[in-house]
């Protein structure tokens, strides 16, 4: 038992020193003048633009159909918020969840939950399927 453990860290210890020896490649670092940090191409869309963002998209154009109103009526509805009115709604879009399927989450957790159970009555914890047999 001594021994294969012996030969079982020395193989590990070869693997690291022989990883030891890959070419890694090397950083490279240098100052970055203020204005290519601060260029408006990585400035955050205003909440006007996000809002129009979200009209946009399929899924809430079909939902708002479904409500009874047009993606056009819904822009104009915008358009006409003031601008602390607007900040206000992009702040409630991005506080909401991102939502999820339940029915989907329940079978998942169901499944898990039935294997789970599976696995214990398989092994003799407990007793819930009369259709397993206890591992002696």
């Amino acid at each position: 038992m001594q021994r294969r453990l012996s030969r079982t860290a020395a193989s590990v210890l070869v693997v690291c020193l022989c990883a030891l020896g890959l070419p890694v490649p090397a950083a490279h670092a240098e100052l970055v003048a203020t204005d290519r940090i601060a260029s408006p191409g990585l400035a955050q869309p205003s909440a006007r633009a996000r809002l129009d963002a979200i009209l946009d998209r399929a899924d809430v154009r079909a939902e708002l159909e479904r409500h009874g109103v047009t993606a056009d009526q819904a822009k104009a509805r915008v358009d006409a918020l003031s601008d602390d009115e607007v900040e206000r709604l992009a702040a409630r879009f991005d506080a909401l969840p991102a939502g999820g399927d339940v029915l989907g989450t329940a079978l998942v957790l169901g499944f898990i939950t039935f294997i789970v159970l599976l696995i214990t009555d398989i092994l003799g914890f407990t007793r819930v399927f009369s259709f397993t047999r206890p591992a002696k």
